[in-house]
């Protein structure tokens, strides 16, 4: 199966959502999906030239406590476009809650904030 033929399990951040500057999304409760292996899939729906999005994301045991890092980061993106990437959890068994924060930056002439229209959805990938 791919990234596109999964069937979703819930959002980190909600399809078409658009950003012009940092920010988080609210905590995702994986519920039944704790401690089992994702698929995080990162949806660059819509973007202007020169710019750059950096999303990470964070786990909580409680949903208060994020720590002082990410438990992963998706590389710099630049274009539209997919990006999946598994993580398996069952390295992390206290890890109750997840939560996608990103940066925008934008460089060069024009309209001078970044914008991006995407989604970080979380597909299981079972055990």
């Amino acid at each position: 199966m791919t990234a596109t033929s999964e069937a979703v399990a819930g959002y980190l951040i909600a399809p078409g959502t658009t950003v012009e500057r940092p920010g988080s999304g609210t905590p995702f409760e994986l519920g039944p999906l704790a401690g089992r292996r994702v698929l995080l899939v990162l949806r660059i729906e819509e973007i202007i030239e020169q710019e750059a999005l950096h999303v990470s994301v964070w786990g909580s045991a409680d949903g208060n406590d994020w720590g002082s890092k990410a438990v992963f980061w998706y590389p710099e993106r630049f274009y539209r476009g997919v990006t999946p990437a598994a993580f398996d959890l069952s390295q992390r068994p206290e890890i109750r809650f997840l939560q996608a924060r990103w940066e925008a930056k934008r460089w060069g002439r024009g309209y001078p904030l970044p914008r991006f229209t995407f989604s970080l959805e979380v597909q299981d990938l079972g055990n």
